[in-house]
């Protein structure tokens, strides 16, 4: 997100402010999502007593990320319904000027595209792995591996120059 969409300086001139809060807001839900849909996956297969297998695991994922992403987009059409548009401006003013925030989203965005390469490029084929719910699946979990890496690198770059 932090490279496609234009950045003023200052809040009030924000260009694209509503896509730029709805895309943040979707991309959260939609990592959210897929952990807890690895989590559901897995404790299901616990209490069914079967194999935890990839593609499970790949499905689970997708189906949670489509919903994380789909009730986080619906949180904020609640949150933000009435507001004016300087407030939109604003928070995503303040979205792009944070540091922090760039850096997951520099991290997560490669690693959702990678992931969904991944399972889609996979021999015999993506069918195999969950269908377009495992490529959704991949995309998630590599999306939460670039976000676990950018934690990772940002705490050990830190610790390292202390």
């Amino acid at each position: 997100m932090s490279h496609f969409y234009p950045t003023a300086e200052y809040a009030e001139e924000q260009p694209l402010a509503r896509t730029i809060l709805a895309t943040h807001v979707a991309s959260r839900g939609f990592q959210l999502g897929t952990a807890l849909g690895l989590i559901s996956g897995t404790i299901e297969s616990v209490f069914r007593r079967r194999a935890i297998t990839i593609p499970l695991l790949l499905r689970s994922a997708g189906a949670g990320s489509i919903i994380g992403a789909g009730i986080a987009t619906v949180g904020m059409i609640g949150r933000m319904w009435g507001r004016e548009g300087i407030e939109w401006a604003d928070r995503s003013w303040r979205l792009r000027y944070n540091t922090g925030q760039l850096a997951i989203d520099n991290w997560s965005e490669p690693g959702a595209v990678m992931g969904a390469l991944a399972v889609a490029l996979r021999r015999p084929s993506a069918a195999t792995l969950g269908g377009w719910r495992g490529v959704v699946g991949g995309a998630g979990i590599g999306s939460l591996v670039g976000l676990i890496g950018c934690i990772s690198f940002t705490e050990a770059f830190q610790h390292k120059s202390k």
